[in-house]
């Protein structure tokens, strides 16, 4: 059996380690968020850009496909705005 002393500096040590795990993840999750908004940022202003670009017809039918499908939304919007990004990515690459 450890001496009183010993145990509560074991606890303290395995506090000690906890809490540097826990900084350790707090400061991973930070950077996580931080890509994070970034890609939300690039995907809003790329979204913006497609909006401006696509032909009234392309909206509508976007429109009607959002509308017929039913399921989650987050599973069918990255589906259905991939198409119109190839061309999107063209008219950048020719602009730039």
């Amino acid at each position: 059996m450890l001496p009183v002393g010993a145990a509560g500096g074991g606890r303290d040590l395995v506090k000690s380690h906890l809490m540097y795990a826990v900084r350790e993840e707090v400061e991973v999750l930070k950077e996580q968020i931080k890509e994070l908004i970034e890609k939300n940022s690039q995907l809003e202003q790329e979204n913006s850009l497609l909006k401006t670009l696509a032909s009234p017809e392309q909206l509508a039918q976007f429109q009607a496909q959002l509308q017929t499908s039913s399921p989650p939304a987050a599973t069918q919007t990255p589906g259905a705005a991939q198409p119109p990004a190839q061309p999107v990515s063209q008219s950048s690459g020719s602009t730039a």
